[in-house]
């Protein structure tokens, strides 16, 4: 049998098959008869007797109105029959409210409260506890498109299209009617149950647009519209990436229109979410020039006039740029305003790529009022995926946007990192967009304004409006295919973090506050205590390095045992400074040194053989250490080929070594192969190399002058190579990998730690059969012709 909706809510009929008989109250507390009947209502909860509290002592039976949002029982069902011999229980979760005096003569008129009496709740927590539906989620989703925009096009246009062509914005409009979003005649049908709403476009003002950008800057625009087409294709040689035509003012108020209307139909609850496809785009328009296919910065604008048409309202706003390129224009806009938080992901390469410049890079921060409310995420390089821009929205950009809790969302939306955008390169998906999208709708009460910025594959920027788009609807973004970031992505996000966490609660690890503690590298530190140890433990002292340009930074890096100018084997080791191992501080970020060489160091002190300990710091430069991370500096290969040589020539060919090995171990070994190349003679006095390659480039060891070397080198090196190295990809199983790459070990450890502790019985077996054999006058004489490609002449 079908109940209605109430009973099933827990209201009571006259026969419940659960309710217990009524039964004589024998315990009834004299001073509150509403104590008695609460308990009783406990003791029946969910029409069941705990047998651990008392008996019901509800005493007289009443009657139970409905709560007013219930309403009236159906036509064709019939109200519930109230017994009166038989108690009743309260409705689940609507407890009756009872005078102490026991008079039930409203019962029936006055509605239940969900609030119990003694309930701390306001009359407005109340009211919003019982009202009822989905309002926000009931509201349309708007969409800003007009055909006028597309008059914005070059005078005379070339035979290959211009990137910022007119057809963008149409291909976007055709590919969310197709779908049924749109309630056009050109839609396909049937449209999906609540279109999407049209929000009107109109002519910014010029008010509205000097919020942004100067007077002047304005009245350069509007002069476009009276020049001839002959100056208007001169403007554009003078101009940085920027076409004009008599109609660009035209479409370009037009654009920032409708940019401003969009925000404000969101921000005051018009529509639920909203997209403005629009054009010209603007996020790289300032306040006083046109540039990158910008004119007015469209996104600015309407965030200030949200601003002041709102005020408190809609105070905060978040402006997320996820177009490829950084948006300069708009990070200048509100680069000192601590009420607009600007976040950017877009590719860097450290500044090469447009606009151009340090203004992308991660330690732009912000300034006065404003410090702390620019982040920029660089990418490195072209070729960002999907992995890479979620994980930048995990780590960095949703943990900042929820701290700063914006009152608008603001979504300025190029899609030129989409997948076959070649002007971007990357490799974002419609999927991933959704997705990003998707999280934003999780700030500001969900009041999310996408803006149009970049984008200039039809069929990219098309498929990634639409899922942008249909998630704003409410469609659950599609899955993702790969979400595996990679390790420049995972590198510039940590170093983001690091740079934004002095202004952010949610951003660890905290890198250091004050600038001081930067004052010595930690490379030096650390080569410091090793020289103390290597002294303290085997008498290694520092050799005397006298060059001008380098004599400060290899200060302490070249150490020497007491006989290594003595008759016995030498071992020079080249080494990058030792990893920094261990599980950091989630707070301090503190780590402890680990160093492995020592190990061989120990190993040749202990057979009596001679060590030179050269460390490659990863600066070599005489300029003081900054304040930010710095990648490794690219004077190093040159200033260690420098200091290899000065070596050679001071402390190596000079004294009486019987043998001389060459341990090279990371990017240190560069100074070591360039020895070997470029010294004629070197070969006669070194009987062996060996060299660890982890990640960088495999060193070639070959000449044109002597093109000898290469095999010798082959004979008299050992390469370890790790097995995840791209060299072993390029080795044909049918070819033996060339010779003058050395004798290639592939390592099946991955670091150059684990590398040389598990190869070091092997190099030690290796150095041992070359330096313990003793040989007579003639075997010298011998192995050295034999080292020699000369053939000799007949005598």
């Amino acid at each position: 049998m079908e109940h209605d909706e109430d009973t099933v809510m827990g209201d009571v009929g006259s026969h419940h098959p659960l309710l217990p008989p009524s039964t004589t109250t024998t315990h009834v507390h004299p001073a509150s008869e509403e104590d008695s009947r609460q308990t009783a209502a406990a003791a029946y909860l969910n029409g069941r007797s705990d047998p651990s509290l008392a008996p019901s002592i509800l005493g007289p039976s009443m009657t139970v109105a409905l709560p007013p949002q219930l309403g009236p029982p159906l036509a064709h069902e019939s109200a519930p029959v109230l017994d009166d011999n038989r108690d009743v229980s309260p409705a689940k979760g609507l407890v009756k409210s009872v005078e102490s005096s026991g008079s039930t003569a409203d019962a029936s008129t006055k509605p239940d409260s969900i609030v119990e009496e003694n309930s701390d709740w306001s009359d407005e927590e109340v009211q919003d506890a019982m009202s009822v539906g989905l309002p926000i989620a009931s509201l349309p989703t708007g969409l800003c498109y007009d055909i006028r925009m597309r008059y914005h096009c070059e005078v005379r246009p070339r035979d290959d299209a211009h990137p910022e062509d007119p057809r963008r914005i149409y291909y976007i409009y055709k590919e969310l009617c197709r779908a049924g979003l749109v309630d056009d005649k050109e839609s396909s049908r049937p449209l999906v149950p609540r279109p999407l709403k049209r929000i009107d476009v109109r002519n910014a003002t010029e008010e509205e647009i000097c919020l942004v950008h100067t007077p002047d800057h304005f009245l350069f625009v509007e002069s476009t519209q009276g020049m001839s087409d002959e100056d208007l294709i001169e403007l554009e040689k003078t101009r940085d990436s920027i076409y004009f035509n008599k109609l660009t003012f035209t479409a370009s108020l037009l654009s920032v229109g409708g940019a401003i209307e969009t925000c404000l139909a969101v921000a005051t609850r018009k529509v639920k979410n909203a997209i403005a496809v629009i054009r010209p785009p603007g996020h790289h328009a300032e306040h006083d020039q046109a540039m990158g296919f910008c004119l007015f910065n469209n996104v600015s604008v309407a965030a200030r006039v949200c601003q002041r048409q709102l005020g408190e309202s809609c105070r905060k706003i978040l402006i997320l740029d996820w177009d490829v390129h950084h948006g300069n224009g708009i990070q200048k806009a509100f680069y000192d305003d601590p009420n607009v938080l600007y976040m950017s992901l877009h590719v860097y390469m450290d500044g090469k790529f447009y606009p151009g410049g340090s203004e992308g890079d991660l330690d732009h921060c912000g300034a006065g009022a404003g410090v702390g409310r620019n982040v920029n995420v660089p990418w490195p390089t072209q070729g960002m995926g999907d992995g890479d821009y979620i994980y930048a929205f995990q780590q960095v950009i949703m943990p900042i946007a929820n701290e700063f809790n914006p009152d608008l969302v603001i979504i300025a939306s190029g899609f030129d990192a989409a997948a076959g955008d070649e002007l971007g390169g990357c490799f974002v998906t419609p999927a991933c967009y959704a997705h990003m999208t998707h999280m934003l709708m999780n700030l500001a009460n969900g009041k999310v304004a996408v803006c149009l910025e970049g984008g200039y594959n039809f069929r990219s920027i098309s498929r990634s409006a639409l899922a942008v788009t249909k998630t704003l609807m409410g469609e659950p973004p599609d899955r993702l295919i790969s979400t595996s970031p990679s390790d420049l992505a995972v590198q510039t996000v940590k170093r983001v973090v690091s740079a934004q966490s002095q202004f952010w609660h949610c951003m660890f690890p905290k890198g250091p506050q004050d600038e001081r503690l930067w004052t010595n590298r930690l490379h030096d530190v650390i080569r410091a205590y090793q020289s103390k140890h290597l002294f303290d433990n085997y008498k290694l002292t520092s050799l005397y390095i006298y060059r001008n340009a380098i004599s400060k930074s290899f200060e302490n890096q070249v150490l020497a045992s007491p006989n290594y100018y003595q008759p016995v084997p030498l071992i020079v080791f080249f080494h990058d400074p030792p990893d920094i191992m261990g599980l950091p501080n989630p707070v301090t970020n503190k780590l402890e040194a680990h160093n492995c060489w020592l190990d061989y160091i120990e190993w040749a002190i202990g057979k009596g053989y001679a060590v030179i300990d050269v460390n490659i710091p990863k600066q070599v430069t005489t300029e003081p250490p900054s304040a930010k991370y710095e990648d490794e500096d690219e004077n190093r290969p040159t200033a260690t080929e420098e200091l290899a040589g000065y070596l050679w020539d001071n402390y190596i060919e000079p004294n009486e070594a019987k043998e001389v090995f060459f341990v090279g171990i990371g990017n240190a070994f560069y100074g070591v192969a360039n020895l070997l190349i470029n010294r004629e003679t070197l070969y006669k006095h070194v009987n062996g190399v060996v060299s660890f390659v982890a990640e960088n480039p495999v060193r070639a060891i070959a000449s044109h002058t002597q093109v000898w070397l290469s095999r010798w080198y082959k004979d008299n090196s050992l390469v370890f190579v790790s097995h995840t190295h791209g060299v072993w990809n390029n080795v044909d199983a049918r070819r033996k990998p060339s010779k003058r790459y050395g004798q290639l070990i592939q390592s099946p450890q991955t670091g150059l730690s684990d590398m040389l502790l598990h190869h070091k019985e092997e190099v030690f077996r290796w150095l041992e059969e070359r330096a313990d054999v003793e040989e007579s006058e003639e075997e010298v004489m011998k192995n050295v012709k034999s080292r020699s490609p000369t053939k000799e002449k007949p005598v």
